[in-house]
């Protein structure tokens, strides 16, 4: 394993394909994202999360799990429901248990999570900042969506929206990706959350193998 992340990572050309999957293709520039204190880039982020979504439906064990990629966020907030119909075409949101949301803020990752089975709205930020616009537009994206392919209200009724502060912290200024799909990664299995910033250089390269074998260890 040691082997196969050494030699993903090392120098060469950033155009190299090293892996495809879920209709994207990873480069050896994209894992170098995924190498020492980079930042993450949306096809890491992307690829990940639809590796989170994969195993959900290959174990019945695990929660039933819809994510959308990292475009979603930035459209919801542009232009609503309205651009976003079309993505749910083929799924019914509320027959899952947990929908994911990569938030990319421009120079930070956070993540949004929708549990149906908590009724709950959480948005995970490992600066532990607050995002309350997110938690907003989220919640209308769940009435929207309900009123466009249920043609009924959304029940509201014990629902609740939050920005816990009781998480892993990221104690510098580049592992955010890495937390947000760390935090996916264990909300998609229901475990609490035993990591922390020390643990960051060992999951990047944990993810390296998890990318390169398209499948979470």
């Amino acid at each position: 394993m040691e082997q196969k992340i050494n030699a993903a990572l090392a120098p060469g050309n950033p155009g190299d394909n090293l892996t495809e999957g879920f209709n994207l293709t990873i480069t050896r520039g994209d894992l170098a994202t995924l190498s020492n204190l980079n930042w993450l880039n949306d096809e890491v982020i992307n690829f990940y999360f639809n590796m989170i979504a994969a195993r959900s439906k290959e174990d019945p064990v695990f929660p039933k799990v819809h994510f959308f990629n990292s475009f979603f966020y930035p459209k919801l907030i542009k232009t609503g429901h309205a651009s976003l119909k079309r993505w749910t075409r083929k799924v019914d949101i509320f027959t899952v248990d947990l929908i994911l949301v990569p938030i990319h803020l421009g120079m930070h990752w956070c993540l949004a999570a929708i549990d149906f089975r908590k009724k709950t709205v959480l948005y995970y930020d490992s600066l532990k900042g607050t995002n309350i616009q997110c938690l907003d537009a989220l919640q209308k994206y769940l009435k929207d969506e309900s009123l466009d392919k249920k043609k009924v209200p959304f029940d509201t009724t014990g629902w609740t929206a939050a920005c816990p502060k009781d998480i892993p912290e990221q104690l510098n200024g580049c592992d955010c990706g890495v937390f947000t799909c760390t935090y996916a990664e264990y909300l998609s299995r229901d475990a609490k959350f035993t990591f922390n910033q020390l643990r960051m250089p060992y999951i990047r390269r944990k993810m390296v193998y998890e990318i390169l074998s398209k499948k979470l260890l």
